[in-house]
């Protein structure tokens, strides 16, 4: 289950709850497709309850690339942050520039990351 809502401010969260496999990260990633390419999104994961490598490994290949809109990702444990490296996702390298320039929503937000993400 997912909820998304816009911000004040114009960025949207996205809120993802329960299971976190491919299915579910496919149809993430066309969400986020159907955003404008200058949108700042946030993807908040505190709410996942079971995750699957594979659908991490599916958003990772959104992540590398540079088109489409701002992503941030929030409530990632260390595991998911590794397949996330694995990936060739710099987590660590996109934190800082995102969190300077978006103000409290962004604040909390563990890895900001870029891609387009459409299938």
């Amino acid at each position: 289950m997912t909820r998304e809502t816009v911000q004040p401010g114009g960025d949207v969260l996205i809120q993802l709850e329960g299971t976190f496999d491919a299915v579910a990260a496919w149809g993430v990633r066309r969400r986020l497709g159907a955003l404008p390419s200058d949108a700042n999104v946030v993807l908040d994961f505190s709410q996942v309850r079971e995750f699957y490598d594979l659908g991490i490994a599916v958003m990772a290949s959104s992540f590398t690339q540079r088109e489409g809109p701002h992503v941030a990702v929030r409530g990632l444990c260390q595991h998911q942050h590794r397949i996330l490296r694995y990936f060739g996702v710099d987590l660590e390298a996109l934190r800082a520039p995102a969190r300077a320039e978006r103000g409290a929503l962004l604040a909390p937000v563990l890895a900001p990351l870029h891609g387009p993400l459409s299938s």
